[in-house]
């Protein structure tokens, strides 16, 4: 007998639809509110096969990641039972009763010496919104603290912002993912789908039919490669220029007289402002600022304007555009095009941004950020306080106000006055966050370390105790897709003995630690009060339940209680008092130029009269791994495929140091070094080198980032880091010896 659940993959915010499928025989469900699932069979067979469904985003379509996705649930990696970290360094089993008691004595005392801020808690959009909303009430009732955010900041926040700022709220896409098929014009900023969200690239394919897909990457990306052959543009910028790159647009739509003149009248405010900030951005002065020659910001204007009056128009960004310290600014600049176009809020055109993490969308609705209760309610609102006072049954006061954004919490692990005793769920900071070295530091400067995962992640290996959790397809849930659609996550297997549920562990230690209010493991009675949560904020969820979502009705939020929902935002008004748009002008930033030769890390080499070349580096994805790779480089298929970091450098580049295709290089700055093999390709500029950010350790990408951020989002700048590239050791005393040969 064959048993199935139809789910969604555990990896990007795409959330394509797949039906998971064994012959094991039904047993008794494991934890309450689950249905019967399939007993774990041996590590050595197969647990469960992957078939792709046919759903709206996807159409039937899985990548390598979703294919190879089960393979995980029984790896012999997995944890299966807690970890404690003995005096030797050594991770031993113990039990879970004696697990509860270690972590609650530690919070205990961390609160009594230090305050109840000492305590803090790293989320991760990964979880499924039941998980992200208790872990936001857990931080905030059971453990009394401010101090809560999560690994989202690193992902969509400066998108977030912006689109607060312009629209009044703020969802990744506001209108289907379908919508796309039938645009004439496309314009993708920073984000390349094609190895990132592999099925997405079937939504393009009706602006590269019409010589409409625009793509501005500074690298041939293999998305920017569906432009040729009459199928678009690719716009190749200097990295951090993307603003700059989207003044000289709206400048040319401005003074050609491309904007929708109606629209802005009726829909907008701020033009005039608007106008005179971009009055200085003409076309050849920008070209002076990206590289990107004048005719392409014409014609890519031009082209926008015609597609709106056409098939329709489309503005999509992603974290190439977002992830600086001006992203918030730049993804501005993005939707005040659109505005200028008549996008946003048309039946047939729009603007929005690509959602990254499986749950990325929900994940920050709910309240793992630092600013925000549920319902995407602003924790400083006397309002939002008192309706979240009355939900969780709790006085107002006992609700902590703002915490610190990820960058700044992780900066504070052990300092004086920061987070002494820290939570981590969902995610692997020693890998994803920016300055990976000091982010490391403070984890090991830390009283106790508790990380809940499923492998021994770098941060896991850093912990005093490890949790062990539940799989993607052992658990029950929801998940909200880029689009605001409100997904099933449902349960297919049985999940390890040993392994229990976050819903389980929060409710366990706030037991422990005598929280008010009342925490549950059954993931539907968590969403139902969610739902009440949510009630009459912006992202509302309070129409949707798990037995229409079982139905498979389609739920987009907003979704009070008695609508339908909304598949398509602001088609009436924005959500502004006054229904209309707001322009914000906006202006680039002045970077600090890179210096013109290596750096103190590089004093070693000043004595043969070797030289690093100063260079830009920006980071991003394979096909093959996802986010830190904890999960995709245990994957064989995934893991041979991509088995090292690689640096993509121009062969000009790589000529001038004498470094070949495939040798051994070293990347540095006075954050750290780096060391892999070089990649050499035509398809990114001459100034610029790219390094994916999925591998640990020495092929560490963000031990060379910036943890300098978005003073608006709090958005680290992944996308732009000044490094030294020289050849590694044996490679420099090669090309010496090469050198003296010569002579």
């Amino acid at each position: 007998m064959t048993n199935g659940a139809d789910t969604h993959c555990p990896y990007c915010a795409l959330q394509c639809a797949m039906t998971l499928t064994t012959p094991a025989a039904l047993t008794p469900a494991s934890q309450p509110g689950s249905v019967p699932v399939p007993e774990q069979p041996a590590a050595d067979t197969a647990l469960l096969d992957v078939t792709g469904r046919d759903f709206p985003t996807n159409r039937g379509g899985l990548c390598r990641k979703g294919w190879t996705s089960a393979s995980l649930l029984n790896h012999p990696g997995r944890v299966t039972e807690p970890l404690l970290k003995g005096a030797d360094g050594v991770h031993r089993p113990i039990g879970w009763d004696e697990a509860l008691e270690r972590i609650t004595t530690a919070v205990k005392s961390t609160r009594a010496r230090y305050g109840a801020d000492a305590v803090g808690v790293f989320g991760g959009g990964g979880l499924t919104n039941e998980k992200a909303y208790q872990l936001g009430k857990f931080a905030r009732l059971a453990l009394g603290t401010s101090r809560i955010d999560y690994n989202g900041r690193f992902c969509m926040s400066s998108a977030a912002a912006a689109g607060m700022r312009a629209f009044g709220l703020d969802r990744g896409l506001p209108f289907p993912l379908e919508d796309l098929d039938s645009a004439s014009t496309i314009l993708m900023l920073g984000s390349n789908v094609a190895e990132t969200m592999p099925p997405f690239v079937q939504h393009l394919q009706g602006a590269r039919d019409a010589g409409g897909l625009i793509v501005v990457d500074p690298r041939r990306s293999a998305t920017a490669a569906f432009t040729s052959d009459g199928g678009g543009l690719h716009l190749q910028p200097l990295p951090g220029t993307d603003l700059a790159l989207l003044l000289g647009l709206s400048h040319v739509v401005i003074h050609e007289g491309l904007a929708d003149a109606g629209y802005l009248a009726a829909r907008t405010t701020g033009y005039d402002a608007l106008v005179r900030s971009v009055a200085s951005y003409w076309p050849e002065r920008v070209q002076s600022l990206t590289g990107v020659p004048a005719g392409l910001i014409r014609d890519t204007a031009r082209r926008l304007a015609d597609g709106s009056r056409r098939g329709g128009s489309y503005i999509l960004t992603g974290r190439g555009v977002e992830q600086h310290v001006d992203g918030t600014d730049t993804a501005t600049a993005a939707i005040n095009l659109s505005l200028l176009l008549g996008l946003p809020g048309s039946a047939r055109s729009g603007c929005g941004t690509l959602t990254g993490q499986g749950n990325g969308q929900g994940g920050r609705e709910h309240g793992q950020k630092a600013d925000q209760l549920p319902g995407y309610r602003k924790i400083t609102d006397p309002a939002a306080r008192a309706h979240m006072a009355a939900v969780w049954g709790v006085p107002e006061s006992l609700i902590p106000g703002p915490g610190l954004p990820a960058v700044q919490l992780l900066k504070s692990l052990g300092q004086p006055d920061g987070v002494r005793c820290l939570f981590v769920h969902g995610a692997n900071v020693a890998v994803s966050a920016p300055d990976a070295n000091a982010v490391i530091a403070g984890l090991r400067s830390l009283d106790f370390l508790v990380v809940c995962d499923f492998f021994l992640s770098e941060t896991a290996a850093e912990a005093d105790l490890i949790l062990p959790v539940t799989q993607w397809a052992e658990e029950e849930g929801t998940l909200t897709n880029l689009e605001g659609r409100v997904l099933r996550r449902r349960r297919a297997l049985a999940p390890p003995p040993g392994v229990r549920s976050e819903l389980w562990i929060m409710t366990r230690l706030a037991e422990a630690l005598d929280a008010p209010s009342t925490f549950s493991e059954d993931p539907e009675t968590v969403f139902e009060e969610l739902r009440l949560a949510s009630s009459g904020g912006l992202a509302d969820y309070s129409g949707i339940d798990y037995a229409m979502l079982d139905r498979g009705e389609a739920a987009y939020w907003p979704y009070p209680a008695g609508s339908t929902g909304t598949p398509r935002l602001f088609l009436d008004s924005f959500a502004h008092a006054d229904g209309r748009a707001v322009f914000t002008a906006v202006t680039p930033r002045r970077r600090a130029a890179a210096p013109a030769s290596a750096d103190a890390n590089s004093a070693d080499l000043a004595g043969a009269g070797y030289a690093g070349t100063a260079m830009t580096l920006i980071t991003g994805r394979l096909m093959e791994h996802y986010q830190s790779g904890a999960q995709t480089r245990r994957v064989a298929a995934l893991a041979d495929a991509q088995p090292e970091a690689r640096l993509q450098i121009h062969p000009a580049a790589a000529a001038a140091q004498g470094i070949a295709d495939g040798d051994v290089v070293s990347i540095s700055n006075g954050r750290g070094v780096v060391s892999c093999r070089a990649a050499l390709s035509t398809d990114i500029r001459p100034e610029t080198v790219f390094l994916p950010f999925h591998f640990p350790e020495l092929e560490s990408a963000n031990r060379l980032t910036e943890a300098a951020t978005d003073p608006i989002s709090g958005m680290p700048e992944f996308k732009f880091s000044h490094v030294w590239v020289r050849p590694g050791a044996a490679n420099l005393r090669a090309n010496e010896l090469q050198k003296e040969g010569a002579s």
